[in-house]
């Protein structure tokens, strides 16, 4: 770990500092030695588990949650950045790749990044370029002239992206995604069969009133609830109802749970073992085959590491007690499930 640590430090990640990651940075010098050697001991355990599987049939993993964006090189030629959404971080679909290749990761949904907003030429490419590697999920324009459906339908049917991303933040103010233009692309969604991920980063208890109602009038729209609605381990009573409103909807057969972007939702650092408690009652309520873990690269290589991401899922679902079949829909079969055929053996 110490030397996984030390390697990351020399890679040109961050264009300049972050702040998603610079507390995390300064966490990491005051973790004790001991809570040290118990994360090292568990990710070595996962690793050693991995290497001796690897050399039979072993099932696919494929990462249900991440980001790519332009390198500067890049955005300054072909894909530039939406004006004042320039990143901090390295993003490119190489630093991806590489990082996917040490950790063994097979495949991903790319969610289209904020960075370049509703310009999808960067992640199109990419997607034409690894078409076994990668599905795409475009951004929702929520512009009140209803142009964002027709938007949606052509990046789903000329662009091939399989599923939208509807983020709430975006939608005009005073205006919520219940509005006709919302409605009006969750049913298109349904009705081309893409999934739609909310994105619910200032709280689950903000917009479950908006999940609730578009899943109730159109129930035949599946919906991805990213980084578990941002619900973290309850301490106080928002918090508690919250927790409680995200199991709740487990009663909308068509709602998946993106177990994604851990350092998010963990109260604690690596390898969020906190957690252990909100993945054995998502998977009770929901059931493993509409769970899916996912990284939320590139953010997540400042906060633990790539390949941690993915070694901190087995940790937490062992100490969870879950059964190497629950594991086997977290870690790929799920969301495998909900883009049939989309990742093929090479």
């Amino acid at each position: 770990m110490a030397a996984a640590a030390t390697l990351r430090s020399t890679i040109p990640l961050a264009f300049s500092s972050h702040p998603l990651t610079s507390s995390v940075i300064r966490s990491r010098a005051t973790k004790s030695t001991a809570s040290f050697r118990t994360v090292k001991m568990a990710a070595t355990v996962a690793s050693d588990t991995e290497t001796a599987s690897s050399s039979s049939s072993t099932p696919r993993v494929i990462d249900s949650h991440l980001h790519i964006w332009a390198s500067p090189q890049e955005a300054a030629t072909t894909y530039p950045y939406f004006p004042g959404q320039e990143p901090t971080l390295t993003g490119d679909v190489e630093f991806l790749l590489k990082n996917m290749e040490d950790a063994r990761v097979d495949g991903a949904l790319i969610v289209q990044p904020i960075n370049h907003k509703f310009d999808h030429s960067l992640v199109t490419s990419v997607l034409n370029k690894y078409p076994s590697k990668f599905v795409g999920c475009c951004l929702a324009n929520p512009a009140e002239d209803g142009s964002g459906v027709k938007e949606l339908e052509n990046l789903v049917l000329e662009s091939n992206y399989k599923a939208v991303r509807f983020n709430p933040y975006l939608w005009p103010s005073g205006q919520k995604m219940t509005n006709a233009v919302g409605k009006a692309m969750f049913s298109k969604a349904g009705e081309l069969g893409v999934p739609v991920g909310f994105m619910c980063m200032k709280g689950l208890h903000l917009h479950i009133a908006e999940i609730e109602e578009l899943c109730t009038e159109f129930p035949k729209t599946t919906v991805l609830l990213d980084h578990a609605g941002f619900c973290k381990v309850p301490e106080n009573g928002v918090a508690k109802d919250t927790y409680t409103q995200l199991m709740e909807l487990s009663r909308f057969p068509q709602v998946y749970v993106k177990f994604s972007a851990l350092f998010r939702i963990s109260r604690t650092g690596f390898p969020y073992q906190d957690l252990t408690s909100l993945l054995s009652q998502v998977v009770s309520n929901f059931g493993a085959n509409r769970v899916m873990w996912g990284s939320d690269f590139p953010f997540v290589v400042l906060e633990c590491g790539y390949k941690e991401a993915k070694e901190a899922v087995t940790i937490i679902a062992k100490q969870a007690s879950l059964s190497s079949s629950d594991m086997e829909w977290i870690m790929g079969k799920t969301v495998m499930q909900l883009f049939p055929g989309q990742w093929v053996l090479p």
